[in-house]
């Protein structure tokens, strides 16, 4: 049985790369949620005028991996702290957001925002937002850190630190650390 949830933490190139290195992530979907304009493209997300934000839909194995460690993971490989923002990326196409499918899922992510509190002695300024129709990103951007992020400069710059956080963090759920 496979469960998803959909998040929002800055770039989804970035977001993507993490998870597609945790153990029980079936698999990471780039696309756009949360906005008014149906099927926008990636040029109108990044305009920031749809409303939009770039987003991940992670499909999980909740025997495996469950959607509270999966969250703990999300706050700690993006900065939840800053608002719609994360680094260079400005907009709120960039906010720190979650969609929830159900109540429980609610009530995950609300739990999860208090743990990262607990850590933080910035306020978590992530916010919980009503599921919306999710769009699938253009072909190109899905596994792009497998496909061209080695190859583009600022993947090369944000990616890896993000990967070093989770191995050393989580090491018993990166992919890489357990081979």
């Amino acid at each position: 049985m496979t469960d998803y949830v959909t998040l929002a933490g800055g770039c989804f190139w970035c977001t993507e790369a993490v998870f597609k290195d945790v153990i029980g992530v079936e698999s990471v979907e780039s696309g756009y949620i949360g906005g008014s304009v149906p099927d926008p493209t990636y040029k109108q997300v990044c305009g920031g005028d749809t409303g939009h934000a770039e987003a991940i839909r992670i499909g999980f194995d909740p025997e495996q991996l469950q959607l509270g460690d999966l969250l703990d993971i999300f706050f700690a490989t993006h900065d939840p702290t800053q608002l719609n923002r994360q680094g260079n990326d400005v907009g709120t196409q960039y906010r720190s957001a979650m969609f929830p499918a159900d109540e429980a899922q609610e009530a995950e992510m609300r739990a999860a925002i208090e743990r990262a509190q607990a850590d933080s002695a910035k306020p978590i300024v992530t916010t919980i937002e009503p599921m919306a129709t999710w769009y699938p990103a253009e072909g190109y951007h899905q596994d792009y850190w497998e496909t061209s992020g080695r190859s583009n400069p600022y993947c090369m710059a944000v990616i890896p630190p993000k990967l070093q956080k989770l191995r050393k963090s989580f090491a018993a759920r990166s992919k890489a650390v357990t081979a």
